[in-house]
């Protein structure tokens, strides 16, 4: 019996041994399969995707600027408030252009009634022409007749001249006769004259007519000029309402009721509704196998269980150093290889089923399968 219980005890002692000699080699073992599984699921990843945490969704975004300066007379929304485009957002006080609205249609009306009047001075200038015509043609014709007059006198004192030296006419019939034809031209002398001060008149009314024409087309420019000042200040009094360009959300807000603002200044920014997509800012080592329509899963920071899909839509023609304010110089100095990046856009697919999550600026994971 006590042979019995010593072979069991030696028997006992000996699995307890072979255990402590074995179990550290099995679950070596077993941490060696599992850390191989998943070096082996890794390694096969690695061929299948290309990963990075160098991304952020980006968004299209509008600024709201100041076209005219003013007083803010009142501000419509709120900080992060959602707009329609067209929506009123901000008024400046517009006192200030209205007033100079008025002048200029004031202005305007002043060189229509100037135009009505130097029409009125065509229209006497025309009227002087067509008078200092009819006096020419009157005094080419009373010069003709009178021309004729002048002719038939001559003939009758050449005729008298000879029945004087026939003794057939007497002395004082020969001087009526002189005496004629000196009335005669002198009074053909005096129509010529006459045509001559007319035809210096049609040219003074010519001139007058080109002076009322010339003033007309002044006066047409000048209210081609008065009329953009008129449109110039309706703009201003336009844009002293400032209404939002795009539909989307209030990213900023930096203008509140009683601000002076200045042209150019930024009033809003806008982040434009469902056109958010994705810069992922892979290294060039990466690039080899990756092509555009490659589906990639994106991962947000924010919200690590929203599965949200995507595919690549562009790759970007430079690194984004060559972007950078100052672009690297390599051609003097020493020269340090870095890996460079290539920032990839990324089309979310569906974006308005995550309208409430997705966010301009929010930091991403980016995985593409690039395996075929």
């Amino acid at each position: 019996m006590a042979t019995t219980m010593a072979t069991e005890e030696e028997t006992t002692t000996e699995e307890k041994s072979a255990v402590k000699t074995y179990l550290p080699r099995i679950i070596i073992a077993l941490i060696l399969l599992v850390g191989g599984y998943f070096g082996y699921k890794a390694y096969v990843h690695s061929k299948e995707y290309e990963t990075t945490d160098n991304a952020q969704i980006e968004g299209n975004s509008a600024p709201v600027l100041a076209r005219v300066a003013g007083y803010v007379q009142a501000v419509n929304v709120e900080d992060y408030a959602n707009v329609k485009q067209g929506q009123s957002l901000v008024t400046i006080d517009p006192q200030e252009y209205d007033v100079a609205l008025a002048q200029a249609d004031a202005d305007y009306q002043q060189s229509l009634a100037d135009l009505a009047t130097a029409r009125a001075d065509l229209q006497n200038a025309l009227a002087n022409a067509r008078n200092v015509a009819q006096n020419a043609r009157v005094a080419q014709s009373n010069a003709q007749v009178q021309a004729s007059r002048r002719d038939k006198a001559q003939q009758d004192l050449n005729r008298d001249q000879n029945l004087y030296k026939e003794q057939s006419l007497t002395r004082k019939q020969l001087e009526d006769s002189q005496n004629n034809v000196e009335v005669q031209s002198r009074q053909y002398t005096a129509n010529v004259e006459q045509i001559s001060l007319a035809k210096t008149s049609e040219g003074v009314a010519q001139a007058g007519i080109a002076k009322a024409q010339a003033n007309i087309q002044k006066i047409q420019a000048v209210l081609k000029v008065k009329q953009a000042a008129i449109d110039n200040a309706k703009l201003k009094v336009g844009y002293a309402h400032l209404a939002a360009p795009i539909s989307g959300k209030i990213g900023r807000k930096n203008v509140v009721v009683g601000q002076y603002v200045q042209p150019g200044q930024t009033l809003f920014t806008i982040v434009a509704d469902s056109t958010f997509w994705v810069v992922a800012n892979f290294k060039e080592t990466q690039l080899e196998k990756m092509k555009l329509g490659q589906a990639v899963d994106i991962k947000l920071d924010a919200y690590p269980d929203l599965d949200v899909k995507g595919r690549i839509s562009s790759l970007s023609e430079a690194t984004g150093a060559r972007f950078a304010l100052l672009p690297p110089d390599n051609a003097s100095g020493n020269f340090v290889k870095i890996t460079q990046r290539v920032p990839v856009k990324i089309e979310i697919l569906n974006p308005e089923k995550y309208k409430n999550e997705l966010r301009a600026g929010l930091s991403v994971d980016a995985e593409v399968r690039v395996a075929n």
